[in-house]
This record gives C-alpha cells, structure tokens and sequence, in this order.
C-alpha cells in the first residue's frame, strides 16, 4: 500500500507524518505510544490494517523524532497531536482519533480539551489505555473521559497490568457511548503466549477489522 511521507507543522517546528490508504469521508490519526514512535512495527502494521478501509495518518511527538527517549510535557504532546489532527482534515471530513497507550490517551485529553477547546473528533479508539501509570499501583483520574460527548472504543489485553478489563469496564460503561473489546490473554501491545495457537499479528488483524466495524456502526460514517 502507498504510504505518503508528510511534514506536519506546529508553533515549535515540524514533525515526520505517514499518510496511508485513500481519502474519503473519515480518517483515522494513529499515534504512537510513549515507547516507540510511527516507525515501530506494531505502529507500521496497524497503520497498513486500518488503512486498508480508511484513510490512516500517523505522527511522531517531538520527542520521538527529536530521538529522545521520554516523552515530552502534557502541552506540547497535545500541541503536536492537534497539528496532526488539524492536518487530517484536509483529506477527510471525519476524524477518528485512535492510538497506543500515551497516544490514545493524549487523544482523550485533545478531545476533552484540557483547559481549551476539545477537538471536534467523530470517535476515539484505545488501543491499550494506560490506566495504571508504570511502576504505580493506582489509577490515572479519568473524569475527562467523561466530558467526551463521541463514542469511545477501548481494546484492553486481560495480561494487561496497565489497563486491565476489570478496571476499564466500569470507565467504559460509566461513559456517554463506551465500549470495550477485550482480548484474552493478550498483553498490553496484544501479544498473546505461543500456547494459544494466536501470534500477535493475528491479533492485531483482528483488532483493526473490529476498530473499522465499529466506525461503521458507532461512529456513522460508512465507507465504501
């Protein structure tokens, strides 16, 4: 699949963007989590998977493509992932905001608006929320979830110490339009154990078929 390389600007510079698939009503912004950037091979196969129904733009955070290892303030992680957002709308006319643990949630707060306008996005997908802070044993506040008026999809892995089903249901259910796929035995990047007879590219087919599905059903936009 042709994969457009763009240069997305914000107030403090420019930042790598990877635009796949064909424009069309809505798009989906994948970004990355706090561990690796676009070019990481989850972030490169899901990005493929979920362009193959929808337009999919992913970024770098400034950090990322700065080649630093920890993840940039609260403020300029919003100011790039709006830039982005911002970007995508030039080629759809919907944008789902999607991404891997610290991109999903940075997505959430984009949304939100955190002190400032929320983006107008038609939908947000989590793949992996980091509920539970690394090397923490209490969970993240998440009331901003709840000022979110689009419908929100969580994917979380049942070996996932970061953001187990059993405290993201209670979240998802208390929500506007929640909902929560859960994937069994799965970790938080989805990868399962070898006995399953599952690899975590399976998994991850999976996942963006049921990412695509609920856009069609949840968010309303279909796509040819």
């Amino acid at each position: 699949m042709a994969t457009r390389t763009l240069k997305v600007k914000y107030d403090g510079g420019t930042v790598t963007a990877k635009l796949a698939g064909h424009p069309g009503e809505v798009g989906i912004v994948l970004a990355h989590g706090a561990g690796a950037g676009q070019s990481h091979p989850w972030m490169q196969l899901m990005r493929s998977l979920l362009a193959e129904r929808y337009a999919t733009l992913s970024f770098n955070y400034r950090y990322t493509e700065a080649g630093r290892s920890a993840p940039d303030r609260l403020a300029t992680l919003l100011e790039v992932h709006r830039a982005a957002a911002d970007r995508m709308t030039h080629y759809v006319d919907a944008v789902v905001l999607a991404g891997k643990s610290l991109g999903g949630r940075m997505g959430s707060h984009l949304a939100a608006g955190n002190g400032a306008e929320g983006w107008p996005t038609a939908g947000l997908v989590y793949y992996g929320y980091p509920l539970v802070p690394m090397g923490k044993s209490e969970p993240r506040d998440t009331a901003h979830l709840r000022t979110i008026r689009a419908p929100q999809l969580f994917f979380a892995g049942t070996s996932d110490r970061l953001g187990p089903p059993v405290l993201l249901e209670p979240i998802a259910q208390g929500l506007p339009n929640g909902s929560l796929v859960v994937v069994d035995e799965g970790d938080h990047s989805f990868k399962v154990p070898k006995r399953t007879g599952r690899t975590q590219e399976d998994e991850l087919h999976w996942i963006a078929t049921e990412t695509c599905l609920w856009i069609d059903r949840d968010v309303g936009v279909k796509q040819a």
